[in-house]
C-alpha cells in the first residue's frame, strides 16, 4: 500500500512520536522513509533585524539544529532496520517545503506530529500540520505528541 513515506523532524518529541508511528508503518508495509528538516531561509522578513550578520548566524544554528534533528531521527530508522533516506530543504515556509520533498521522493503518505498549538498560539504560530493537511495530495497522518 505504501512505498515511501515522509517524515518531517524538528527535533522535537512531537516528530520523534511520529518518527516511531512512521517506522512501523514502514516495516508493516515494507516501505522506505524520507526524513527531512526544513530551514526557512527568510526567517527575519518583515522584521528590522534582516541584517547579513544575523543572517548568516541563523543559518548556521539552523543547519546545527537540522543536522541534530536529522542524525536523531535517522538514528531511530536505523535502529529498526528500516531503509532511510534523509535530507535538509530550504524554504521560506516548513509546509511549503515538506510537500515540495514529498513530492520529490515520490512519498505516497506524510506522517507527522502535531504540537496540538491552541488559542493565541495557534494564532500566532500557526499550524504547519494543518497547512500540509490543507494541501497535501497524498494521505497525511498526523501524530498527536506528548506536549500536546
Amino acid at each position: 500500500m505504501y512505498k515511501q513515506i515522509l517524515v518531517p523532524v524538528d527535533g522535537s518529541q512531537t516528530a520523534l512520536a511520529a518518527l516511531r508511528h512512521a517506522v512501523e508503518l514502514a516495516r508493516a508495509f515494507q516501505a522506505e522513509l524520507f526524513v527531512v528538516h526544513v530551514i526557512d531561509i527568510y526567517p527575519f522578513l518583515g522584521m528590522a533585524t534582516d541584517t547579513a550578520v544575523g543572517q548568516a548566524e541563523y543559518l548556521s544554528a539552523a543547519n546545527a539544529n537540522a543536522e541534530g534533528a536529522l542524525r536523531a531521527a535517522v538514528a531511530v530508522v536505523e535502529a529498526a532496520g528500516v531503509p532511510c533516506e534523509s535530507a535538509t530543504i530550504e524554504g521560506h515556509a516548513a509546509e511549503e517545503g515538506i510537500l515540495q520533498a514529498a513530492g520529490t521522493c515520490g512519498a505516497d503518505l506524510i506522517v507527522m506530529g502535531s504540537h496540538g498549538r491552541r488559542g493565541i498560539e495557534k494564532l500566532l504560530l500557526g499550524s504547519v500540520t494543518q497547512r500540509v493537511l490543507q494541501n497535501a495530495r497524498v494521505p497525511v497522518m498526523v501524530v498527536r505528541g506528548s506536549e500536546a
